[in-house]
């Protein structure tokens, strides 16, 4: 039976789940969703994202894509048939036929990430769930100053995971900027890609130079140095949104998604396809 794409767009209280992508224990929002999908369509369903967030991140639109082979529901029935299945937690804003050959992670152009901060001499509970408290005022000018540098085509080494299997750390950064909404201070980045607790590294140690006094060209010190010891402390994870995604009008690679039959007898599962060079890689 032909299948269609369906593109998603969710949004997540990542609080109570251990990240995005699916865990063999812990709760994770691949696998709620996979888990609703499979109870609509009787067999699994494999779902990937645009970005694999972290434990305790949030999400106000993260997108997400997989292959159906029910032909009876509209692409935009989608999502209240999900949100009667998922829990309260995650929810699909929106659903969409997309391109046979859409890819939700590899054909993103652009990822933006927004942390936010608030400044209080009391935690205020419903805050905390969302935002990360400072103790007093930073000053805005002076972080501005250092977010500068990280525009352009940046190796962020100096702010990356131990644990980030990345063999080149060097992004994209189309903008980094500091602003005030309401009462919450802001930081807004986005880039072509991000290194696995990339941002929540920059937010930490950018608040904790500028308590310091740290003049603007320290930053581009510390990333020219590629030294993650120069590095201050990570944000904590409650603070931090996926926000949205950007993609390219097209695929970036047609013949992606093979057909039903085209693995059928060679031992290779759904979701798995070859790669010159790395072999078997999951979609």
């Amino acid at each position: 039976m032909p299948s269609r794409t369906i593109k998603l767009v969710l949004a997540y209280d990542g609080t109570d789940f251990a990240g995005w992508q699916r865990q063999a224990e812990d709760r994770s929002v691949q696998g709620a969703l996979e888990d609703s999908l499979a109870r609509m369509h009787g067999h699994n369903v494999a779902v990937s994202g645009a970005g694999r967030t972290d434990s305790g991140v949030h999400a106000a639109g993260q997108v997400a894509h997989f292959h159906t082979d029910i032909a009876s529901i509209r692409a935009d029935r989608f999502v209240p048939a999900l949100n009667k299945l998922l829990p309260r937690d995650v929810r699909v804003l929106s659903s969409a036929e997309a391109d046979p050959d859409f890819h939700a992670r590899y054909d993103a152009r652009e990822r933006r990430y927004k942390y936010f901060m608030y400044v209080s001499d009391r935690p205020l509970p419903w805050r905390d769930r969302y935002a990360w408290r400072l103790h007093g005022n930073p000053d805005m000018l002076a972080l501005n100053r250092m977010a500068a540098c990280l525009r352009g085509e940046t190796d962020f080494t100096a702010f990356a995971s131990a644990k980030d299997p990345s063999a080149n750390r060097s992004r994209y950064v189309r903008g980094a900027t500091f602003y005030r909404e309401g009462d919450a201070l802001v930081f807004d980045i986005c880039a072509n890609a991000f290194l696995w607790r990339m941002v929540r590294s920059l937010v930490g140690s950018l608040v904790e130079y500028e308590r310091e006094g740290r003049p603007a060209h320290y930053m581009a010190e510390v990333l020219a140095s590629g030294d993650r010891g120069l590095a201050g402390t990570t944000a904590p994870a409650r603070g931090l949104f996926l926000w949205n995604v950007e993609y390219y009008d097209v695929p970036t690679r047609r013949g992606r998604r093979p057909e039903p039959e085209a693995n059928a007898g060679t031992g290779i599962r759904e979701g798995r396809r070859l790669v010159p060079g790395l072999g078997l890689v999951d979609d």
